[in-house]
């Protein structure tokens, strides 16, 4: 290594501040930073979880780690560890300093017991090399109210004893909460993470600093007959008028439901509601039940639809016993990893009742990269298709189908949270 290369390190309570600055600057916003908001992040930040590589003592990269609980098919939950906060300032790019505390993040992952690591990825072409695949997909649409056909005069649920109240911030914590941890167990919600606390006092202004990006929101429940709550809706809404007539905006920032009845009540509950013109909703599952739900469902279009999870493999045998199975299969997988990580070859022996999965010196089935695994863990890609693509060889025919078979879900994954 280059002897003037700047030098990575887990970073000090001193040294945290220019790290925010730092990354505040590879994201090109402003480095100016108020007490206030360097308090508030603080509380989100395990320092033993932070690098940083220092350059005469100024801070030139940021990566950052935190512990989180993953969903897999089935609804089960997995230990990963979530990458966010990377950074390089434009004066260091192409240096290799991604790639050492990428290095240094995944073996203390493994070394933890991590089984997959998880990101959001800002740019598609970075973390592949990493060893990471697109496992999961975000829709943003936008809704013309007046247009998508629904009674304009509904007030209430179509279950009986059903309702939906609005609820003070205060309450949609301690509420969402509890929604969040039944809805995201349910065995189809595939892709999604656990919320902590701070995570809801976030969303909910317990705390809060200019830009925080989580505005003042209402916040509507819907509890069935016995008072139970089965779904939850966050939005926002803008001040537009139009000759005298208002057209507001309204923006969904979050909608859970622990069933369709509760999803669809809340859709109708916002899209007929006085003074509603447009509906925007970001970060929905690929195949939600939006816009079908709909009478007319071109009143809704899609305004944005990319990747949004991506997952890499840490621990093979662990990652692959701990999802379900929907068909009876054997596929011994090889498996290459540009970390030297997770490659190796895997005999995975799965069915509706369980799944083993151990180191095998059988021949191999299929050929990969751990990148292409990510993609398919959750069930949203097709061995088939990325044969095609040429990123996955088959070597003994028809296992891509066989793949295909034990891997893929009926419903898609689907990730609504950033970290």
């Amino acid at each position: 290594m280059d002897s003037n290369a700047p030098d990575i390190r887990t970073i000090a309570e001193d040294e945290y501040p220019g790290w925010v600055r730092a990354l505040r600057a590879g994201f090109l916003n402003s480095s100016e930073l108020t007490a206030e908001e360097l308090a508030a992040r603080r509380g989100g930040i395990e320092l033993d979880r932070t690098q940083g590589a220092f350059e005469d003592g100024r801070c030139v990269a940021t990566f950052r780690t935190l512990p989180q609980r993953l969903t897999v098919p089935g609804g089960a939950a997995v230990d990963s560890l979530a990458v966010t906060n990377v950074s390089v300032l434009p004066t260091h790019r192409r240096r290799g300093l991604l790639t050492r505390m990428m290095r240094n993040a995944l073996a203390d992952g493994r070394e933890r017991g991590d089984v997959c690591s998880t990101l959001d990825s800002a740019e598609y072409p970075i973390y592949g090399r990493y060893g990471y695949g697109p496992a999961t997909w975000s829709t943003d649409w936008t809704v013309d109210a007046a247009r998508a056909g629904l009674d304009p005069r509904w007030s209430r649920p179509e279950e009986e004893g059903a309702r939906i109240d609005l609820v003070e911030p205060a309450r949609a914590r301690v509420l969402g909460a509890e929604l969040h941890e039944r809805v995201r167990g349910l065995p189809d919600r595939q892709g999604m993470t656990d919320r902590t606390e701070r995570w809801w006092k976030l969303s909910t202004g317990a705390i809060d600093w200019p830009g925080s990006g989580f505005p003042p929101s209402f916040h509507a429940v819907y509890r069935d007959a016995a008072g139970r709550v089965r779904g939850l809706l966050t939005y926002t809404a803008d001040d537009n008028w139009e000759n005298e007539a208002p057209r507001l905006n309204a923006r969904v920032r979050d909608l859970i439901a622990a069933d369709a009845a509760a999803e669809r009540a809340l859709w109708h509950f916002l899209l007929s509601m006085d003074w509603v013109a447009t509906v925007h909703c970001r970060r929905r599952a690929p195949d939600s039940l939006l816009p079908r739900l709909l009478p007319d469902p071109r009143a809704a279009r899609i305004t944005s639809h990319a990747d949004f999870l991506w997952l890499r493999p840490l621990d093979v045998p662990a990652l692959l016993r701990t999802r379900t199975y929907p068909v009876s299969g054997t596929l011994v997988l090889e498996l290459e990893d540009p970390m030297g990580i997770a490659g190796g070859r895997f005999l995975l022996d799965a069915s509706p009742e369980g799944a083993t999965c151990a180191p095998t010196t059988r021949s191999a089935d299929l050929s990969m990269g751990v990148g292409a695994l990510g993609s398919m863990y959750l069930g949203d890609e097709s061995a088939s298709r990325l044969r095609e693509l040429g990123q996955l060889a088959e070597e003994r025919p028809g296992a891509a189908a066989l793949a295909d078979a034990l891997l893929r879900t009926g419903r898609r994954p689907w990730s609504p949270d950033v970290f």
